[in-house]
């Protein structure tokens, strides 16, 4: 599934049920939560009170005030000054208090979604955008921490003092004050609902832009190499900038669908501003209340519409945090294709004997391999050839349960790799893929991705082993020397040898190489092979091999066609055959003298 169509997934009502999924993430700390909760109620309290404060001390002024009679609104201004101050102090206490519980949740979920895309299957890493999958869960971490620093503790106070400023209105200047505060609420939060449902799909079309501009990007900056192959640098950019015009065009969109957002909020508000104000200073002139009461009202006021106004924005925000969030979550829910029975053992695999038992396989209702059968004793060095597309591939794949066998089984040391844990399976194989990938890193580091608990000596005898040391030596900054991106500072040769070094350090009983030597030289090749044929020894050793050349001294040749074994045996003894193993074979030899 790619990451653009994780937007198209999405329903057009928003998901309230991801608050749920949350809430298992913040119960680490309940302590801090009740304590960030008192601190709410107590910050709210205190500015409910404030403009109380102002009402007596305005009137206070207001009156005749002698030098006998400063104290008390002295004493008045100095409770304001600490009731505001109280407020502060316990909102900074709840949101640091309330942090770490945010902080912690977003780690725990963040890892979480990590280690569930290395449990996910090859068919969905195949067919990934990684750019519009990154900025994915970054979105839905970022929503996270939105949710719980302004929905916990912006819109339930806010809607809490909404009440109590409701109830004050109507208890101490009757029912026109409170009606029209009420209304005009409902006004507000009534039309930021329906604007923001209506806006929704504008919301959702620019992050979907967002997503497909940058997961282009990313993927041609990968594949820089390739791009420079072909000269199709105005190519990419040309795909890049028609991503960008549909961003563009998600975006104006979604900018002018803010504007009439924002500007019906602003009409709403100000016209419930001035209808308490003109209704305020009526009741002044009339002399029914003090001009304390208009300080007040205008106080409750400005205190209530501003987060009000506040409101707006955080319930915009809101729904996008809600729809990353479930995004992120939709990824957590989407359940691997390979998953460990509920009895597989996890057992440590020494001796390495492996055997295909009548294994069969189809991708797509495409047959790839049928009824494969071949054993590999322990020690035993075992090569797989054939031509291109005829399986050999498949093999591995369905050795390290990338895929699952369909018909047939596959077992090491005598046990069904199905009763396996995959991390028992995989801790028994080593391999030296064709295509070797190496981290961004030292080759010190790349080496010792092999096994991360091994010492440097280990380390240096496998280096030793693959004939990397005059390599090595030769760097101005030894093994300390950085690969680059995807390894892009090594050559094809440099980066496989990095592989077997990598592949030898692990020191697993089963031994796999998938071409491992098509990009070496045959001096560095046949050094490196009989290193390999040293570090083998009493360990099993499945080559699949293009380059015949290199697999003439295996125990057993498999030759493969159309998915089937067509032919097995010796080096010698294919050749005896004249079959196909041995048309393969004069091929490339004339097609080596050729080039010679």
């Amino acid at each position: 599934m790619r990451s653009s169509q994780y937007f198209e997934g999405q329903k057009e009502s928003l998901n309230w049920q991801v608050l749920g999924l949350l809430w298992p993430y913040l119960l680490e700390y309940k302590g801090r939560i009740v304590l960030a909760l008192l601190c709410l109620v107590l910050a709210k309290l205190a500015s409910v009170g404030l403009p109380f404060i102002l009402k007596h001390l305005v009137d206070t002024l207001d009156g005749d005030v002698t030098a006998q009679a400063l104290s008390v609104p002295i004493g008045l201004v100095l409770a304001y000054g600490a009731v505001r101050l109280t407020t502060a102090i316990t909102g900074e206490i709840r949101d640091t208090l309330f942090g770490r519980v945010t902080e912690r949740a977003i780690r725990r979920l963040g890892l979480a979604v990590f280690e569930h895309l290395h449990r996910l299957d090859l068919d969905f890493h195949l067919e990934r955008q990684t750019g519009g999958l990154s900025r994915d869960i970054e979105r839905g971490t970022s929503g996270v921490s939105f949710l719980m620093r302004f929905m916990v503790f912006n819109i339930v106070p806010t809607l809490l003092e909404i009440a109590l400023v409701i109830g004050i209105f109507f208890v101490n200047y009757g029912i026109a004050f409170a009606a029209i505060t009420l209304v005009s609420v409902l006004i507000y939060v009534g039309y930021s609902v329906i604007a923001t449902e209506w806006r929704t799909s504008y919301v959702r079309d620019a992050a979907k832009a967002d997503s497909l501009s940058n997961s282009r990007a990313i993927d041609s900056l990968l594949n820089y190499e390739t791009v420079k192959y072909f000269n199709n640098e105005a190519y990419e950019a040309a795909r890049y900038d028609k991503a960008l015009a549909q961003w563009e065009v998600a975006k104006r969109k979604n900018r002018l669908s803010l504007f009439a957002l924002n500007g019906g909020q602003a009409l709403v508000i100000a016209a419930a501003m001035t209808a308490m104000m003109a209704l305020a200073a009526y009741r002044v002139a009339d002399g029914v209340m003090t001009l304390g009461d208009f300080v007040l009202i205008n106080a409750f006021m400005m205190q209530l519409f501003i987060p009000l106004n506040f409101l707006g924005f955080v319930y915009r925000e809101i729904r996008g945090a809600l729809a990353n969030i479930e995004r992120m979550f939709a990824l957590l829910a989407r359940h691997p294709g390979i998953v460990d029975s509920p009895t597989a053992k996890d057992l440590q695999l020494t001796r390495g004997a492996l055997a295909f038992e009548d294994v069969s396989f189809s991708y797509d209702e495409r047959p790839i391999l049928q009824q494969v059968s071949f054993r590999l004793e322990p020690g035993q060095k075992v090569a797989v050839v054939g031509d291109s597309g005829a399986g050999k591939s498949t093999l591995i794949k369905l050795l390290f349960r990338f895929y699952e066998v369909q018909q047939g089984a596959i077992k090491i040391d005598g046990e069904d790799i199905r009763e396996l844990t995959q991390d028992a399976l995989r801790r028994a194989i080593a391999i030296v893929p064709q295509d070797t990938v190496l981290f961004n890193d030292s080759l010190y580091e790349n080496i010792l991705y092999g096994r991360p608990d091994a010492g440097e000596e280990e380390v240096r005898q496998a280096i030793d082993l693959a004939h990397l040391q005059d390599f090595i030596q030769a760097l101005p900054q030894g093994w300390d020397t950085q690969v680059g991106e995807r390894g892009l500072k090594l050559s094809g040769g440099e980066k496989q040898r990095v592989a077997i070094a990598r592949a030898i350090l692990k020191g697993s009983p089963l031994l796999v190489f998938d071409e491992a030597t098509s990009s070496l030289d045959s001096r560095s090749e046949q050094a490196i092979l009989t290193a390999l044929k040293a570090a083998a020894h009493g360990h099993t050793s499945l080559m699949i091999a293009h380059r015949l050349s290199t697999i003439v001294d295996a125990d057993k040749i498999l030759v493969l066609s159309k998915g089937r074994i067509v032919e097995q045996g010796t080096h010698q003894s294919l050749l005896a055959a004249d079959g196909l193993y041995a048309k393969l074979w004069h091929i490339q030899n004339q097609g080596e003298r050729v080039n010679s």
